[in-house]
């Protein structure tokens, strides 16, 4: 009986997934570090430009973003990681373009206006997420932190479009499994929303999406889903299980995401040689997708302080010679062996 109920459980396991993944069908679009903007003619390069440089400077500084300007024909190009403030950028610059006039104090007008233009977007975008994923009784401040997520992208994933499939799917599964159908639901809809502050306040977006949950209201077994779906705390609850299947089928579907085979694995591969590259380590593995380097070091030449002091190196190594999406945990691992002989 137990080896049948193990073999019904595998196959309706897997006649579950099938069954609600089948229901998912979205748009890829592609990751973006750069925006494009169509300028009508040549010459308005110079006046963004402007005499010695005083206009491209005043508009790098209001923006905090870099404007490429080279010989490419008609094209002025806008360059930030962070995704916001260079959606801003190329707002102000579209507005200045169209105005004509380009000049500092022209410049700040035109950032201050593509910046309440951007905060409405937001605000906008958060509003019909909610009313995709049909979700109610949101604070508006999580609402309008949920909108940010239009301008991020995870290899190619759009991160609200993520966010709002995670929660289609969170839901399918909790019906499917007799689960808290709303916790799973709200819980697949925010379970990122600490990603669109963690370029700005240190931590983790699974801890800084629970942290503004529970800042607004969010009833504990919500924020426990949100903080545990990249199991930095551990999952205790169904829903919390289901978010993290369900966070998982939509960012690995077919056609979710382009990062090539190839560069991830490079990526991987980048960070166990930083490690392997300093004495006293015996092996190096790159696990959770690259988000934790875990090193092995060999205790006759490691001991307990030394480990501390490798751990710290590493990931100084890793932020000077890497660039990645959010943090990566670095955990130097020793162990202790005591042996005698018996003659």
């Amino acid at each position: 009986m137990e080896d049948s109920a193990k073999a019904e459980s595998d196959v309706r396991a897997r006649k579950i997934l099938a069954t609600v993944m089948q229901r998912i069908s979205s748009e890829v679009t592609a990751e973006m570090t750069v925006s494009i903007v169509a300028i009508p003619s040549d010459e308005v390069k110079g006046r963004i430009i402007g005499r010695e440089g005083r206009n491209i400077r005043a508009f790098e500084a209001a923006t905090g973003c870099d404007l490429i300007i080279d010989d490419t024909p008609g094209v002025v190009t806008v360059s930030a990681f962070e995704p916001t403030r260079r959606e801003i950028a190329r707002t102000a610059l579209d507005y200045l373009i169209q105005d004509g006039r380009i000049q500092p104090s022209r410049i700040e007008d035109a950032v201050d206006r593509a910046r309440r233009e951007i905060d409405k977007r937001i605000e906008k975008a958060g509003q019909q997420a909610v009313v995709d994923a049909e979700v109610t009784g949101l604070h508006n401040e999580i609402i309008k932190t949920l909108g940010r997520l239009q301008f991020r992208y995870s290899y190619g994933q759009n991160q609200l479009r993520h966010c709002i499939e995670t929660s289609w799917l969170a839901a399918a599964l909790a019906h499917e499994l007799g689960a808290d159908v709303e916790v799973a639901r709200v819980g697949g809809l925010l379970h990122d929303l600490g990603k669109a502050v963690d370029r700005e306040i240190e931590g983790t977006h699974a801890l800084l999406g629970a942290e503004i949950g529970r800042r607004y209201g969010l009833p504990q077994a919500i924020t426990h889903t949100i903080e545990a779906h990249h199991e930095e705390v551990k999952p205790e609850t169904l829903e919390a299980l289901i978010v993290i299947c369900a966070d998982s089928m939509s960012g690995s579907r077919p056609g979710a995401r382009r990062e090539q085979v190839e560069e991830y694995v490079k990526r991987l591969e980048a960070l166990e040689t930083i490690a392997n590259s300093f004495d006293g380590v015996e092996q190096a593995f790159a696990i959770q997708a690259g988000r934790e380097i875990r090193i092995m070091v060999k205790p006759d030449q490691v001991d307990d302080l030394g480990s501390t002091r490798l751990a710290r190196e590493v990931s100084k190594e890793i932020e000077q010679s890497l660039q990645y999406p959010g943090q990566i945990k670095v955990t130097v691992v020793r162990e202790t062996r005591s042996s005698e002989i018996a003659h």
